[in-house]
């Protein structure tokens, strides 16, 4: 038998949820009537509304904000990994001549992989094929290391109206607003095209010359002379450690036969089908018996080690996607979420309190009015809906005020391109500049989301001020 005090609660539970969907039957019912008592009744409370309004309406700005952040660093992020590291979808692999040999990041018969790539892709928008390099990098005042991405501009259309020739003040101390090099020259042998932070770093301009070296498949030593001939804007961190030259540059830097490629980068009409993508090749590769590297969603570099260490020999395809060469940053991105989540959380929590304190101070102030509306034949259910409706338009106002000024802030820091100038922060937000990305639906989310969490707030002290006596609210008001 359950005990006397829990069969209270129950039943009081049952009452108050009754209670509350009588509530929200009759505020639609009579909207317009409610919103216009509500609105009043926050006009007579006007400090307090303020007040309360006001910290609602700074959370929405901070979480706006915040989410335009954490939104532009990923827009960001998938911006600069399309454009400098990955397609949508990767074929690459490894090739060993012998088990004990070194996992050289190469793929053969290029030509046979990538048309197999162009007839068996669902939704393709266009396929390029890129060698892959990482050298280390001499000039006349520094040594560095860089990632080289081997082009060919007859496919590179959309690279080029990517980059953007960088201003010289941007890499050279005391330089103008003149923007050197030539971009045409983009894939042209033993030159090469570097970043704005790579320059600065280096130590060079336009026309300078560095030595790249590296060993080749064969283990020997091997450099080349480049040729500064253009100096880019920055695309995000990745651009930091990432360069430009054409495919026979890296060929001739590793002394790769012509039909060896580094990867065939496929670009989709939808980003979002990638990861179908990817396994549907996979099946169609194994179909046609080319040996697989078991998925794994880490960037290609990191599973050198690991298949050097294995004991095969000869070619095996890494079917990937844009999210696993991205991987470790993939992982800021998430963990930037989970601390926005936890912030807002916080705020939220205190918001809640005060719309509580508020709401039941409200109830105290207004017990003789409320206890006259039910002597005069008000019904609990409509006592809640004045009480749901008074939090409600608060929420909505509040949340819609913040909304509006958040996406005014975002709006005109991201058209700034305000600098990053503390390099935490730069890694943080995976970006040189400030970036925010802000949508609709995430506003409007914003919007009801808050408007909602007010009501739910307000829920328990307008239940206490509906379940109040006639009797008992004219006697406590006495």
């Amino acid at each position: 038998m359950i005990p006397y005090e829990k069969r209270f609660f129950l039943a009081r539970w049952v009452s108050n949820l009754g209670l509350f969907f009588a509530a929200v039957v009759e505020l639609v019912r009579h909207l317009p009537l409610y919103l216009t008592i509500g609105g009043r009744n926050l006009v007579q409370a006007k400090r307090r509304a303020l007040l309360l309004g006001g910290a609602l309406a700074l959370v929405t700005v901070l979480f706006i904000v915040f989410d335009g952040l954490v939104s532009g660093a990923s827009q960001s992020m998938t911006h600069s990994v399309r454009t400098l590291i990955s397609g949508d979808v990767n074929v690459a692999g490894f090739y060993k001549q012998t088990p004990d040999s070194f996992a050289a990041p190469i793929v053969l018969h290029a030509a046979d992989i990538r048309k197999i790539a162009t007839e068996s892709t669902p939704g393709v928008d266009y396929i390029l094929t890129r060698d892959r390099g990482f050298a280390q990098v001499f000039s006349d005042t520094t040594t560095s290391f860089t990632g080289l991405s081997g082009v060919d501009p007859k496919e590179e259309t959309r690279l080029l109206k990517t980059l953007t020739l960088a201003p010289e003040k941007d890499y050279e101390k005391g330089g103008g607003d003149q923007r050197k090099g030539d971009l045409s020259k983009l894939g042209t042998p033993h030159t090469i095209v570097i970043f704005a932070g790579e320059a600065k770093r280096w130590g060079v301009e336009v026309g300078d010359v560095v030595t790249i070296v590296n060993p080749t498949l064969n283990g020997t030593q091997n450099s080349l002379d480049l040729t500064v001939v253009a100096i880019c804007d920055d695309l995000g961190l990745l651009s930091q450690f990432s360069s430009f030259v054409s495919n026979q540059t890296i060929s001739d830097l590793y002394q790769l036969k012509p039909d060896i490629t580094g990867a065939v980068q496929i670009y989709l009409k939808n980003i979002d089908d990638s990861t179908q993508v990817m396994n549907h090749l996979r099946h169609v590769y194994a179909a046609k018996g080319y040996r697989l590297v078991d998925h794994e969603s880490t960037p290609f570099w990191r599973k050198i080690q690991e298949q050097t260490q294995e004991s095969w020999s000869g070619q095996k395809l890494d079917v990937t996607t844009w999210e696993d060469e991205a991987s470790m940053f993939t992982s800021i991105i998430k963990g930037e979420h989970w601390f926005g989540g936890f912030l807002l959380a916080v705020l939220l929590a205190i918001i809640m309190v005060g719309i509580i304190n508020a709401m039941w101070i409200s109830v105290r102030e207004r017990t003789g009015e409320i206890g006259t509306l039910r002597a005069i034949g008000m019904s609990r259910s409509r006592v809640l809906a004045m009480f749901i409706a008074e939090a409600g338009l608060l929420g909505l106002i509040a949340g819609g005020v913040g909304a509006l000024v958040g996406t005014a802030i975002s709006l005109a820091a991201d058209a700034a391109h305000l600098h990053i100038s503390v390099a935490a922060l730069r890694m943080f937000l995976l970006s040189e500049t400030y970036t925010l990305y802000i949508t609709v639906p995430a506003v409007l989310g914003a919007v009801v989301g808050f408007t909602v969490i007010t009501v739910v707030a307000a829920l328990w002290p307008a239940l206490r001020a509906a379940n109040l006596q006639p009797v008992t609210a004219i006697q406590q008001v006495e």
